[in-house]
């Protein structure tokens, strides 16, 4: 039996940035390392190696160790969606020369478990765009959805917002629907002049919409504005309903669990929660929502763990709060 202390590795790569992260066994973060998009789609798998090379590189060198002394690593990758992709996942893994055991996830996942507090349940994901998986209790069986957005239904990030918001306009314009503050709103965000400058603008792409106008939905919605809060309204139901088929696959109806919800829009007003919850509620009365607190790399280190046998529950405790003060001082640097 070995007295050597453990060290875990957790990865998280995303459309817009990518983290990893190392603490030892008693749930201390000591490394950590960032850097820029991790998704293949956008930057191809020899892109994704070199982004996994300098983020690991940044965390193992700040935690002191050496990549060989890793005892388990997790790996949350955006754009992993299906097992046919796995294997060219794991070649573009292998240039770090990681000997331990590892399993690689959808980053859905590693959000799931850095926010549940018993490593299950069902985790959502609205940013730019969204999702939503879940795992059992024994990690055995996986609910998910298909992920392309407008394609499979599933409309609930930022982007889908706007779009709302911009057809509410358009309908304003061509008289089918009533008149909506988003209207000057987006005029003024936009530098046009009027309702027709505007329009003609976003039709021959002189103005660009952006997933980051959802913010302009939300404001405009604290005056009170009917469409702008029908818009959170049903965007935070589309992200129940879309919560609601995993909970269906996985047969969660009458448990009690968590339900994770992660990104930039539950910021945005206690309306798309409250209409999430309902949706929720609807199917699943005993699901609680909970708001991720803890970066999702976190979920990496926790899947780290379980390769390497580890119950990571007595010290999810630790592990959180200290990340916490690694990366307040690593932001006051």
């Amino acid at each position: 039996m070995t007295n050597e202390k453990q060290y875990f590795l957790g990865v998280d790569t995303g459309g817009s940035k990518s983290h990893a992260l190392i603490a030892d066994e008693s749930g201390q973060a000591i490394g950590f390392g960032k850097g820029g998009s991790g998704n293949w789609e956008s930057i191809g798998y020899p892109g994704l190696t070199k982004v996994l090379l300098n983020i690991t590189k940044q965390a193992v060198e700040m935690a002191g160790i050496s990549i060989d002394q890793i005892t388990g690593a997790g790996f949350g990758i955006a754009g992993y969606d299906w097992p046919s992709q796995r294997e060219a996942h794991i070649e573009a893994i292998k240039p770090l020369k990681l000997y331990a055991p590892f399993d690689i996830v959808n980053d859905v996942i590693i959000a799931l478990l850095a926010g549940t507090s018993e490593g299950w349940g069902i985790a959502v994901v609205a940013g730019t765009g969204s999702n939503c998986r879940g795992w059992d209790k024994e990690h055995c069986r996986e609910g998910r959805l298909i992920a392309t957005g407008e394609f499979s239904g599933e409309s609930g990030g930022g982007g889908d917002m706007v779009w709302r918001a911009l057809q509410a306009i358009a309908y304003e314009w061509t008289c089918r629907g009533p008149a909506t503050q988003l209207t000057p709103a987006f005029i003024k965000a936009k530098g046009a002049r009027d309702l027709a400058d505007l329009i003609e603008g976003l039709t021959i792409h002189k103005y660009q919409e952006s997933p980051a106008d959802a913010i302009l939905v939300f404001q405009v919605a604290t005056k009170g504005d009917p469409i702008a809060n029908k818009i959170i309204k049903d965007t935070g139901y589309e992200l129940g309903d879309m919560a609601c088929g995993v909970i269906r696959q996985l047969g969660f109806e009458k448990l009690e669990f968590e339900v994770v919800m992660g990104g930039s829009l539950f910021d945005g007003s206690p309306l798309l929660t409250e209409s999430m919850r309902f949706a929720i509620h609807e199917l699943a009365p005993s699901a609680r929502l909970v708001r991720l607190k803890a970066p999702p790399v976190v979920g990496g280190v926790v899947l780290g763990m379980e390769q390497a046998g580890m119950d990571a529950r007595p010290v999810r405790s630790q592990l959180l709060l200290s990340t916490q003060e690694l990366l307040q001082r690593l932001s006051g640097q």
